[in-house]
């Protein structure tokens, strides 16, 4: 098997952090993950502000294993809100599994121009599939009611989406460390058609669709 390399594990008061955080993984923070964000806060002097879904109670957290002042969630990265899980459209899916590559915890069931489907238990409601979706098919629905924050979240959600995401990322580290020589002893390429002509023309067809 190829080798690959993992990040560091979290140690002291990283890792205080980042068991203080959601582990939705959505990046809003302005960080490519969750522990990235507490990295930044241990070591580099991020602000504890930044985190939408831990909201205000989530800053009171890191207020307190910092010793920074509590301080309002900084709008520029979003606002507080429910616990909101994806749902896709399945009249509308074509199939191009984008959505598939941007969730950070493998909660989107489906392959290749074949309906994808959401599974609920899975899906932390970080909004990573909706951008990349182009026949705009998903949508949020809110499942935690007027909680918001840490009142629509839990540690035992937090550590299962955490154990989905090492998952996720230890399967993306592997497949990108293939041998480097895997293409001079591989057979001559297939000819197969263009990517992105075939997704212009799943989007004809679905306009088509949508107008008739």
């Amino acid at each position: 098997m190829p080798e690959f390399q993992t990040k560091p594990a979290l140690t002291g008061l990283a890792f205080s952090i980042d068991a203080a955080l959601p582990q939705t993984q959505c990046t809003r923070c302005g960080y490519p993950d969750c522990a990235s964000y507490a990295q930044a806060i241990a070591h580099e002097g991020a602000p504890i502000n930044q985190c939408p879904p831990g909201g205000a109670q989530g800053i009171a957290r890191l207020a307190a294993i910092t010793g920074q002042p509590v301080a309002p969630l900084n709008t520029k990265f979003g606002i507080e809100g429910p616990l909101t899980l994806a749902r896709i459209d399945e009249n509308w899916c074509i199939g191009c599994t984008l959505c598939i590559k941007a969730c950070p915890t493998d909660a989107i069931l489906g392959a290749n121009k074949q309906m994808h489907t959401v599974i609920a238990q899975h899906c932390t409601g970080c909004e990573l599939c909706i951008p990349v979706c182009p026949v705009d098919c998903i949508e949020l629905d809110v499942v935690s009611d007027e909680r918001t924050g840490w009142d629509a979240w839990s540690a035992q959600l937090a550590e299962h989406a955490k154990a989905r995401y090492a998952v996720h990322q230890a399967r993306a580290q592997s497949t990108d460390a293939e041998p480097a020589n895997a293409q001079a002893t591989a057979p001559a390429p297939v000819v197969v058609p263009d990517k992105k002509a075939a997704i212009a023309a799943a989007l004809a067809k679905a306009r088509g669709l949508r107008q008739s």
